[in-house]
């Protein structure tokens, strides 16, 4: 089944183009099934780059997929004109009574901050709880994931005194887990942060399950089921030229890890991770529809009902 996106996004010309199915809005109202309602929260600079990266991992699920972009509600983008803001994305206060299968979260460019110094931090964590009692899953992208283990877990981040920066190789330790069925024993995901969370900062006895990690960069994927939560500090949604892209941007200060052949950054760079990427949302997908209920209000009763 396609991705169910508006007409006019931008992303949507990208995604056609490579061959991903795409639906619009009259003919998805034809077809008698209920989609995955899936939100993201987009709280990267370039939300065009990311709506694409993320629709595109969507959209390749056989199942149709209703996705609603959601922003930070009294946030204004400073990177993304107010046009395509207005035309594309719901404040979340404006959908916060509303339920969703899957929630997704984005990273952002404020890892130099403590999170109570974002400005959207309040909020934030509102749409953390909020997840609690309308969301059945959500996935959380590099500083979203160590912003919602600080929240739930008061974990803290540290500051590297280097870029984690390149693309790295991952050890599989859940291969049993339905998020990592399909996994390869090690694989290769882009990482580009400069925080971390690590191994011995998560607590033993609340549930969290490491499901890979990186000797060189940390932790890369945490599942806290309690919480309903699946954490990816690193970004294996990046497009093959995205850390090049960071590189120039960055004027060539430093050279991302094992990306470039022979750390020649003439010459084009491989993509290692794109198959595990879209295994990754094939299982987290495929993990929504087994267990959401088909009711969409039902969504977070069961943890109502644990609760009383």
């Amino acid at each position: 089944m396609p991705i169910k996106i508006a007409d006019d996004l931008p992303a949507r010309r990208t995604l056609e183009a490579e061959g991903v199915a795409v639906m619009g809005e009259a003919d998805a109202v034809r077809q008698d099934i209920r989609p995955l309602r899936i939100a993201l929260l987009n709280l990267m600079p370039n939300k065009i780059d990311t709506e694409t990266q993320l629709a595109r991992l969507l959209g390749a699920s056989p199942l149709q997929v209703e996705l609603t972009l959601v922003r930070i509600s009294d946030h204004v983008s400073r990177n993304t004109s107010a046009d395509h803001m207005q035309s594309f994305y719901r404040a979340w206060t404006d959908v916060r009574d509303e339920r969703f299968d899957g929630f997704l979260i984005t990273g952002a460019p404020v890892e130099h901050l403590p999170f109570e110094e974002v400005s959207y931090w309040q909020e934030l964590r509102a749409i953390f709880d909020w997840t609690q009692t309308h969301v059945h899953r959500s996935l959380s992208i590099c500083w979203a994931a160590q912003a919602a283990l600080h929240h739930f877990h008061g974990v803290e981040k540290h500051a590297l005194e280097r870029k984690a920066f390149g693309v790295f190789r991952h050890r599989n330790h859940a291969p049993a887990s339905p998020y990592l069925r399909g996994f390869s024993d090690d694989f290769s995901i882009p990482v580009s942060r400069w925080s971390e969370v690590r191994r011995e900062s998560l607590p033993v006895d609340r549930g969290l399950q490491l499901l890979a990690d990186s000797a060189e960069t940390g932790p890369c994927l945490v599942h806290d089921p309690r919480h309903g939560f699946l954490h990816m500090f690193n970004h294996v949604e990046y497009d093959t030229r995205t850390l090049g892209d960071e590189y120039a941007r960055d004027g060539g200060r430093q050279m991302p890890a094992h990306y470039f052949p022979d750390d020649d950054p003439t010459r084009p760079p491989e993509n290692r991770w794109r198959s595990h990427a879209h295994l990754l949302f094939g299982n987290w997908i495929n993990d929504l529809y087994q267990t959401a209920p088909f009711d969409v209000d039902m969504i977070g009763q069961e943890i109502l009902q644990s609760a009383a």
